[in-house]
């Protein structure tokens, strides 16, 4: 049977890997439908895990080719640098060459970045964590300080909290420091907030509330004038400099700027905007799942997190099945179940929470924690290498509906 439909995914994260996979399970018994997967590196980025590797522990070599081997799935390690969305053909340069590939259905998937432009000297004198690349560079630098140099992490949210946990515990000889605007993991319930506060004390991670003004190449300015709290006595005045030897910045999430640049529409951070169903609002040929993908429920919008990316991604393949069999997509219904923080090695703590995220008293830690976190954390390379459960059967994902809570759709934008 001669190929009528192709559908290019663009991106092989967490929502473009599940993605591609899903869909070629559910189209295997068609022979008119070929995919094609594009992602500038030939390497599956655990981006949970990479403040693990930045604090210098070695993480698996998972490759793109292994994961879609009998597939049927067509990869191409390369950079996509222009969607032409008039006659839908995409740019891809990857090895020195150019290849234009044609596309029925786009999968957007390519993810969001850390936003270091907002600040003056972020983006000259800090270092984010959106690659294994970057990662890496972080874990050779922090071999190369002496002991008692400081680390700053700037970000209060969980990847700056996490980051901050693991760097100290694998390298107690130096000083690290957490800047936060607001409390850090603010997220979380009282209760875990208390026990990441423990943990902090016991790895001497020190935590400062302020705002970053200025990011210096060896120090980052702080100012507390926003905060409508007094400074603490014996400490910094309203406006101050940290020494820093080594600063990373883990707060403030965009999307890759090839969606706007090629017309498709986009919210202020550059996320995609989508109809229920995950189709972009400007272009239904074009679906958007994961970070690079602005989705709203009846609560509020979707965060960028592998616990979103997995079901959106699996939505987008569901959705595009039912096109090519001739239905209607279904709206995309999703809620949250529960925030893993990795507190090091050694401990974490799992927050439960409501569908939208709202957190509820019941937390796990210690030990108990850690493993909760390695669960979920290896979770998705395990559903990504076997697809199927019994039966043949499409495996669980792990995806919650948020119950009542997600029953209504998101309101019109």
């Amino acid at each position: 049977m001669s190929i009528n439909h192709h559908v290019v995914v663009l991106g092989a994260g967490y929502a473009g890997m599940m993605s591609a996979l899903r869909l070629s399970r559910r189209m295997r018994h068609r022979g008119d439908v070929h995919i094609t997967l594009v992602n500038p590196s030939p390497r599956f980025t655990e981006r949970l895990r990479l403040h693990q590797l930045a604090a210098g522990h070695t993480l698996h070599d998972l490759r793109i080719e292994q994961l879609v081997d009998g597939t049927g799935i067509e990869f191409i390690c390369g950079a996509a640098t222009v969607i032409d969305t008039e006659i839908r053909k995409v740019r891809v340069e990857t090895l020195g060459r150019v290849r234009v590939l044609d596309y029925d259905t786009l999968v957007y998937a390519l993810g969001g970045v850390t936003e270091v432009n907002a600040v003056p000297g972020a983006d000259q004198h800090t270092y984010p964590l959106d690659s294994v690349r970057q990662a890496a560079t972080v874990a050779r630098r922090l071999t190369d300080l002496a002991p008692g140099s400081a680390v700053t992490v700037c970000g209060g949210g969980l990847t700056g909290v996490e980051t901050a946990a693991e760097i100290a515990e694998t390298h107690p000889g130096l000083r690290v420091s957490l800047i936060s605007r607001g409390e850090p993991a603010a997220m979380l319930s009282s209760a875990a907030r208390a026990h990441v506060y423990d943990r902090f004390d016991q790895l001497g991670v020190r935590v400062h509330r302020g705002v970053v003004t200025k990011v210096l190449p060896d120090a980052v300015e702080l100012s507390r004038a926003d905060l409508g709290v007094e400074p603490d006595a014996g400490e910094w005045e309203a406006t101050d400099l940290l020494s820093s030897d080594l600063t990373l910045w883990t707060t403030g999430l965009r999307g890759q700027p090839l969606a706007a640049e090629s017309g498709i529409g986009t919210d202020a951070a550059g996320l995609v905007v989508t109809d229920p169903s995950l189709r972009a609002r400007t272009h239904p040929d074009i679906y958007a799942a994961g970070d690079a993908a602005a989705i709203r429920q009846a609560w509020g919008q979707v965060h960028g997190t592998a616990q979103s990316a997995l079901p959106s991604g699996a939505h987008v393949a569901d959705s595009i099945a039912r096109q090519l069999n001739g239905k209607e997509p279904k709206p995309f219904r999703f809620g949250y179940r529960h925030r893993a923080v990795s507190l090091g090695r050694g401990d974490g703590v799992v927050g439960f929470v409501r569908a939208d995220g709202t957190p509820r008293r019941r937390v796990r830690t210690g030990d108990s924690g850690v493993r909760y976190k390695e669960l979920a954390s290896a979770r998705p390379p395990r559903v990504f290498a076997h697809t199927t459960g019994l039966f043949g059967l499409l495996r669980p994902i792990g995806s919650t509906r948020g119950g009542r809570a997600t029953r209504k759709p998101a309101t019109s934008r």
